[in-house]
């Protein structure tokens, strides 16, 4: 079921406009000195590769950063990714990560997780709702959730690499 609602031109070109900025101007694009955690994604199908640094403490996730070769999709997930982290709890890092996985699958859009995450998500959602765009690519999902699990792998404390297969 897919349950996302079709997209105006007018959106269609804020969110492309939003992905090019953090594509061509990354934030927190450095790796943190003092990580607790780090982990790498590679998607060998188009050559993204990205590696996540976090310094967690008390379960809030203090500072975030990461490196990253790729698509302009890849690197402005990361970049967004960073953005809405920094200062968090593992618990909403959790919760960001399933809806984007959720946005970029096309499985809900923005209002549908606005919804069930209550208000405290509104304006984050917001945000990432840009990346839902690549659910009309399939291929590009990958690319947009690559940083993502690259995020998990390393907020789980296993810094494994994450590979996207094909």
């Amino acid at each position: 079921m897919n349950a996302a609602a079709p997209m105006s031109d007018d959106l269609r070109t804020l969110y492309q406009e939003i992905i090019l900025d953090h594509g061509k101007n990354p934030r927190n694009a450095h790796l943190i000195a003092e990580h607790t955690c780090k982990a790498q994604g590679n998607n060998p199908m188009c050559g993204d590769r990205v590696t996540v640094t976090a310094k967690v403490a008390q379960d809030q996730v203090q500072d975030i950063g990461f490196e990253g070769k790729g698509c302009a999709i890849s690197i402005a997930s990361a970049s967004m990714m960073t953005d809405a982290l920094k200062g968090q709890s593992l618990e909403t890092a959790e919760k960001l990560f399933a809806a984007v996985q959720e946005l970029c699958t096309g499985k809900s859009d923005a209002t549908q997780i606005k919804t069930r995450f209550g208000a405290d998500f509104e304006t984050t959602v917001e945000r990432l709702a840009s990346l839902s765009g690549v659910s009309q690519f399939p291929v590009r999902v990958k690319c947009a959730t690559l940083p993502w699990h690259a995020l998990m792998s390393c907020l789980q404390g296993n810094g494994e690499t994450t590979t996207e297969k094909p």
